[in-house]
C-alpha cells in the first residue's frame, strides 16, 4: 500500500523524465518580497505571462516593520523589495495582500488561516519553512528563485522524488510540553541532518491530539532536521479548522472535498524508507544551547560535556559554545536574558499568544527584558484583541506589535543587538540570525513567557 506522500505526489505527476526528475504540477505558489524579484524579472525578459495566475498569492513579510506600517518603510532596501512585489503582482495580475491589508501577515501563517492551503495540495514558496503547510495534509516545500520562475511560467516544477520517513510520537505530553518542545526534542535526537533527503509524515497519539496550531509548528520545523518537508494526514481537527474559512470550499463543494480528504492517509501496510517511534514521556520543555536547532536539551538538563561529543563534532561544538558564551556541563536555568521574542511562522498564532498570556497573567515583565510580541497576521492580531489577551499582556507590561517576520531574521528593524541573549520562539539560532553578534536560545511560548517575567531562563512548569 502506498504512503500518503506517494498518493499526493503521484496525483500531481505530469510526466516522469527518463533517468531524470519528475515534472510535478503545483496547486499553490506563494511569493514574498525576498526571493521573487529575479523570478519576475526573468519572466519579463522572456516575454512570459503567468500560466495560472489564480493559483499564485503574493504578500510581503520578511522586510515589513512591526510598527508604523501605515507609513513608508524607512530602510531603502526593505522599501524597494516590498514595493517591487506590489508592482510585480499588479503587472502579472496576481492576488496581493499588501501591508495593512487585513489579510496580510507571514505567508506561512496566512495560507492556512485563510483556507488557501488545503489537504492533498502541492504547495511551494521561495522560503524553506514552506513545510509549515504540510500540517494541512499537503505536500509543501521550499524552492529556489529559479524554481519560482518555473512555477510562475508553467505551474509545474522539476523535482526528484524524496524518500519517505514516518515519525510517530506515542503517549501523552506532560504539563508545559508543547509542539515546539516536541520538534526541538526530535531535532536533538535526529540532528539537523537526520532527515536529509526525506519527506516526513508525523503520526501517533501525540500528533493526533495536537491542535492545528501545534501541527503547524511541528511541520514548520521539519526543515531543521534536513527534511524536504513534513506533513500530517488530514482528520477531523483539520476539517473543523478549515470549515468556513475564506478560500475553503463551500456548500456541496465542501462535502465533496471532505469526502476526498478522508481518503488521504497512509495504508496500514504502507512501507516507509525509515520509521521512528518516540515516547511522549521522554519529552520535557526544551531549550537550545548552541548555534543550530539540533543543539537542544530539556530546560532542566545541563549542556553535554566535551567527552560526550564525537571527536568529529568537537571543534564545531566548542565554537558554538564559545559564540553562545556557555560552557560544557553548564545548566542554563538562571541564565540572564536580554530579549524575548514571541512570533514568527513557528509560533506567531493565536494559541501561542494564549500560552504566553497564561504565564504572564497577574505577573509583570522583568525590568531587564525587552519583549517583542509579534502576531503572525492581522487576523491573529484581531483574535488577540477579541479575546482580551492584549489587555492581559498590557497589564503585565507587554505591548503587541504589528504583524511580520520580525526578529526571526535580521531583515527588518527588529534586530537583537550584538552580544545580547534572546529567548526566541522562532525556528533558527544560527550565528547572527537575529542580528549580527546576537545569541539565540530557541524555546516554546511558555518558556519564553517564563523568561520574560523572571528575567532569566526558567522552567515554565513552575508557573503552570
Amino acid at each position: 500500500m502506498n504512503t500518503l506522500f506517494d498518493k499526493i505526489w503521484d496525483a500531481h505527476v505530469v510526466q516522469q523524465i527518463e533517468d531524470g526528475p519528475t515534472q510535478l504540477y503545483i496547486d499553490r505558489l506563494y511569493c514574498h518580497e525576498v526571493t521573487s524579484p529575479q523570478a519576475f524579472e526573468g519572466m519579463r525578459e522572456r516575454g512570459l505571462k503567468c500560466f495560472r495566475p489564480k493559483q499564485i498569492f503574493c504578500m510581503p513579510d520578511h522586510n515589513t516593520p512591526t510598527h508604523d506600517q501605515d507609513k513608508p518603510i524607512s530602510d531603502p532596501v526593505s522599501r524597494a523589495q516590498v514595493e517591487t512585489l506590489a508592482k510585480n503582482a499588479e503587472d502579472f495580475g496576481l492576488t496581493h495582500f499588501g501591508m495593512m491589508d487585513p489579510r496580510n501577515g507571514i505567508i506561512h501563517v496566512v495560507g492556512p488561516e485563510r483556507g488557501l492551503s488545503l489537504p492533498g495540495m502541492t504547495i511551494v514558496c521561495g522560503d524553506s519553512h514552506t513545510s509549515t503547510h504540510g500540517a494541512m495534509g499537503a505536500v509543501a516545500f521550499g524552492i529556489g528563485t529559479s524554481e519560482v520562475e518555473m512555477v510562475l511560467a508553467s505551474q509545474c516544477i522539476l523535482q526528484t522524488k524524496p524518500k519517505s520517513m514516518r515519525i510517530r510520537i506515542e503517549g501523552m505530553l506532560g504539563t508545559g510540553v508543547t509542539a515546539k518542545d516536541v520538534a526541538l526534542f526530535l531535532m536533538s535526537k535526529l540532528t539537523t541532518s537526520g532527515a536529509t533527503g526525506y519527506f516526513i509524515e508525523y503520526a501517533g497519539s501525540v500528533v493526533h491530539d495536537m491542535s492545528m496550531e501545534g501541527r503547524l509548528t511541528l511541520c514548520n520545523l521539519s526543515i531543521e532536521m534536513g527534511a524536504r518537508g513534513g506533513f500530517i494526514a488530514p482528520d477531523e481537527t483539520t476539517f473543523v479548522y478549515l470549515y468556513g474559512r475564506e478560500y475553503a470550499p463551500k456548500g456541496e463543494a465542501w462535502d465533496e472535498a471532505v469526502a476526498y480528504w478522508r481518503t488521504l492517509r497512509s495504508g496500514d501496510d504502507a512501507v516507509f524508507d525509515k520509521d521512528y517511534v518516540f515516547d511522549a514521556a521522554d519529552i520535557a520543555p526544551m531549550v537550545t544551547y548552541g548555534t543550530n536547532p539540533g543543539m537542544g536539551m530539556a530546560v532542566t538538563s545541563t549542556i553535554p560535556t566535551i567527552e560526550s561529543v564525537s571527536e568529529a563534532g568537537r571543534e564545531s561544538f566548542r565554537r558554538a559554545l564559545d559564540y553562545m558564551r556557555f560552557v560544557p556541563g553548564q545548566s542554563l536555568i538562571g541564565t540572564p536574558v536580554d530579549y524575548v521574542f514571541l512570533g514568527a511562522c513557528t509560533n506567531g498564532r493565536i494559541e501561542d499568544f494564549r500560552a504566553f498570556a497564561s504565564v504572564v497573567r497577574g505577573r509583570h515583565k522583568a525590568p531587564n527584558i525587552t519583549a517583542w510580541l509579534v502576531p503572525g497576521s492581522w487576523l491573529v492580531a484581531q483574535q488577540i484583541h477579541e479575546e482580551g489577551l492584549d489587555t492581559v499582556l498590557a497589564e503585565a507590561g507587554f505591548s503587541i506589535r504589528q504583524p511580520g517576520c520580525s526578529a526571526c531574521l535580521a531583515m527588518n528593524d527588529d534586530k537583537i543587538p550584538a552580544g545580547c541573549l534572546a529567548v526566541s520562539t522562532s525556528n533558527r539560532n544560527f550565528e547572527g540570525r537575529q542580528g549580527p553578534g546576537s545569541r539565540t536560545v530557541l524555546a516554546s511560548p511558555l518558556t519564553a513567557a517564563a523568561a520574560a517575567v523572571t528575567g532569566f531562563i526558567t522552567d515554565p512548569r513552575k508557573f503552570l
